[in-house]
């Protein structure tokens, strides 16, 4: 078995990423900001799975900070076999409220720039090898623009095209590349965002951080280019096939919009 590196491995999704990982065998290289919270995630894998977990801080917000991190990620000849993408910022308010700009900037660093820094070093070093896995965590907000968060859908969106052009290129080299592509889900990602209190995180039920994880990391296996957990999620994701998009972006926006 090989390395995982997972990103925003602190808690969420993230953490059960890295006990999936843990619980197939692999070796982990765990980042995220809090240093703490990733060395109890290590203690905790390590000890009831036996498997060896490195502990590398990270603030991806930060221009360079993802180049570090590969290239401390791989020294002394280690290899990722699995890169899994799920750091992820999010704002929710008006785009032109000014006081957003520093979190929407920080969301485009996460969401957008350090993510391709990470998955293009890993897509070099793969196709070399004629194998590996990239499990990009993207959101069904992908499929649609988003009044109230169009920052955050739009740099989704990106992560998902990238992803499909990517799997594309990169399948004859025996390198695989999964977007996964939840609606909400009961983590501690919406009151980080600020956004605990739009109409959509009220009214629809969540699923747990744990299933949205399990699907993931089962399609990133079978070799899965995109899925999109839940029906309802499905659903939104189809409609922008059936229906002109200025209506798709406001009904999103009445799911957006704060109560």
């Amino acid at each position: 078995m090989g390395w995982v590196l997972i990103t925003g491995a602190s808690e969420g999704l993230g953490r059960e990423f890295a006990q999936l990982a843990a619980a197939d065998g692999h070796m982990l290289i765990l980042s995220a900001r809090r240093t703490e919270l990733l060395e109890a995630v290590a203690a905790d894998l390590s000890g009831r799975f036996g498997v060896e977990a490195l502990v590398l801080p990270a603030d991806l917000s930060v221009e360079g900070e993802a180049e570090k991190l590969w290239a401390r990620a791989v020294a002394g000849g280690r290899e990722i076999s699995i890169l899994v993408n799920n750091a992820g910022l999010a704002a929710g308010g008006g785009f032109a409220d000014p006081a957003l700009w520093a979190r929407e900037y920080a969301s485009v660093m996460v969401n957008v720039l350090s993510a391709t820094v990470l998955m293009k070093a890993a897509a070099v070093e793969m196709a070399q090898r004629g194998q590996g896995r990239i499990l990009n965590v993207a959101s069904a907000a992908a499929f649609m623009p988003g009044p109230g968060m169009a920052v955050y859908h739009a740099t989704k969106a990106y992560l998902l095209s990238l992803s499909e052009a990517a799997a594309a290129e990169l399948a004859p080299a025996g390198v695989t590349v999964t977007a996964l592509c939840p609606g909400a889900t009961r983590t501690d990602f919406f009151r980080a965002g600020g956004f605990a209190d739009e109409t959509l995180i009220q009214r629809l039920p969540m699923p747990t951080a744990q299933s949205v994880a399990a699907a993931g990391w089962t399609a990133m296996k079978r070799g899965r280019r995109i899925t999109v957990t839940g029906i309802d999620n499905r659903i939104f994701a189809f409609l922008p096939r059936l229906v002109p998009r200025r209506l798709v972006t406001f009904v999103a926006g009445q799911f957006l919009r704060r109560r």
